[in-house]
């Protein structure tokens, strides 16, 4: 009976799921349709659609375990900092002027923004070539929560869960372009929200309440940790510094992010923008807040934990372990939205990049509307393919250079693109200098902290400081070597800001003058 409701509940998930990609195929006939949805998507898809992209299961299952276990309840920080510097901030700053501008030069991906804003085809191919390189194994990383979850819940081998939600997920986005992604985002942040409030509940429950749990969390000590007593309860934890790298590099990343940017293109209008603000920052509150504040307690469940052998994944796991059959049920169906959810934004920005930046124009010189949608459609394929496949090395070989891969692809993709992509909306003396700098600066050392880690200092040995602090750095290169470089043709850049001017006509009543 408890391995039907589970069953049941999936099929109903999965049966809506490709029901909304067949229902979406009127909406992406062409490029336009298929990549941005018309640019007419409202602000509570919107929301959701960069919400559901933000959080999937690496930050339910693996961060929230992971950072739990560091910090204790502070990594909850970490949640807040997504809610109010990688949600409220961004869209912000970001929001409206990625919608004017990108709509203005015609650009329908990062690297075409890049391209017709800095007035140079080498930086729109690199870009996309940046952009292929990491979002791939940060593609296949989305599986890896799966694992134990469906091991945990079913007695199905891992790979058939991997191959049945890729292929679901491709289905989809192959009929239906963004409106099925951001329609079926809704859906699936629905079930996030509610699921991680209702697991929260149940796991401090079972604690003996949230005081007790906070309590018993006071208790924990780790000397190699701290000496402090009660650290793990305590309001910035043993390590604030890593815990501050936590922060931006989770936080600021988004900026930087083509499948988290290239929402902005898609919004239907400014009052859209405005409220879709609130929306998304109320669901990173309670889905990024909920995750880390329940990984926190992780380390009440040490005693049927083993982190040497099974990892930081295995945390999240055990602590649901014990929860009834439909409440294991519903965190099944949270992590595969959260996965399905950012899979169908990467592959799709992949897909739409390959083809509009690189092979539009450079390999087939003449494309046609269809013809760029049915290419599209087969990256989709290829890419969620690629991904299938990383992810069954990864768990079958246990090969370690694919996850270290995704560790860095988050923080070399918003290093390269935050800095230039920021100071391109808003300043017109950004050059195309700065933004080459900003692009090799940041991919060479996120790479060689792969390879020559050790050689390292100590605070930036971390995949999570050392993006972080790429990401500093590029908002000061960026300005400088824009100042120290030639500055861009004059009446160039006047045209393409002038897409923020606004002619407004108003009627004056005349004064006595003196």
């Amino acid at each position: 009976m408890d391995l039907f409701i589970k069953l049941a509940l999936l099929v109903i998930f999965f049966g809506i799921m490709v029901f909304i990609g067949l229902y979406c195929r009127r909406h992406a006939t062409n490029v336009n349709g298929f990549v941005l949805g018309g640019r007419s998507v409202g602000p509570w898809l919107t929301a959701f659609a960069y919400g559901t992209s933000y959080f999937s299961a690496v930050v339910f299952v693996g961060y929230a375990g992971q950072f739990g276990w560091k910090y204790g309840i502070a990594a909850t920080w970490a949640g807040l900092g997504n809610a109010f510097l990688g949600s409220l901030l961004a869209w912000a700053v970001l929001g409206r002027r990625t919608r004017i501008m990108t709509q203005h030069l015609d650009s329908a991906t990062m690297p075409e923004f890049f391209g017709k804003r800095f007035d140079s085809k080498a930086l729109k191919l690199c870009a996309s070539a940046i952009i292929f390189i990491f979002l791939i194994p940060y593609t296949a990383s989305l599986y890896n929560g799966l694992s134990r979850l469906f091991g945990m819940a079913f007695d199905i081998d891992y790979s058939v869960c991997v191959i049945v939600m890729a292929v679901l997920t491709g289905v989809y986005v192959i009929a239906g372009g963004y409106m099925a992604t951001a329609i079926n985002d809704f859906i699936q942040g629905i079930i996030m929200i509610f699921g991680i409030v209702a697991v929260i509940a149940a796991v401090l429950h079972g604690q003996g309440g949230f005081l007790q749990a906070l309590n018993s969390l006071a208790e924990v000590s780790d000397e190699s940790v701290s000496a402090a007593p009660g650290v793990f309860a305590s309001f910035f934890g043993p390590d604030p510094v890593g815990l501050l790298g936590v922060v931006i590099l989770t936080s600021l990343g988004t900026w930087g992010l083509p499948q988290m940017v290239q929402k902005f293109y898609a919004i239907k209008s400014e009052s859209a923008i405005n409220k879709g603000m609130i929306i998304s920052t109320v669901f990173a509150v309670i889905v990024a807040g909920g995750s880390y504040f329940l990984g926190g307690f992780g380390r009440l469940f040490s005693a049927q934990v083993d982190i040497a052998a099974n990892g930081y994944d295995s945390i999240v796991p055990t602590m649901l372990s014990g929860l009834p059959t439909i409440l294991i049920a519903i965190v099944v169906i949270l992590v595969l939205s959260a996965s399905m959810s950012t899979l169908s934004s990467l592959v799709l920005a992949s897909s739409s990049t390959l083809t509009l930046d690189f092979i539009k124009g450079n390999i087939i010189k003449d494309m046609d509307e269809k013809r760029q949608v049915r290419w599209m459609r087969s990256l989709i394929v290829l890419f969620i393919l690629i991904s299938v496949v990383l992810a069954l090395i990864q768990y079958k070989s246990n090969v370690t250079f694919i996850a270290q891969l995704m560790g860095v692809s988050w923080g070399a993709l918003a290093g390269a693109f935050l800095a230039p992509f920021l100071y391109g909306l808003y300043w017109k003396r950004t050059t195309k200098a700065a933004c080459w700098v900003s692009f090799l600066f940041s991919t060479i050392v996120m790479l060689a902290n792969i390879f020559f880690r050790s050689s390292f200092p100590a605070l930036i040995q971390s995949p999570i400081n050392c993006g972080a602090m790429c990401m500093l750095a590029g908002l000061v290169l960026v300005p400088v070597v824009s100042l120290l470089t030639k500055a861009p043709e004059k009446a160039s850049v006047e045209r393409i800001f002038a897409c923020y001017d606004k002619t407004v006509t108003v009627s004056v009543k005349d004064s006595i003058g003196e």
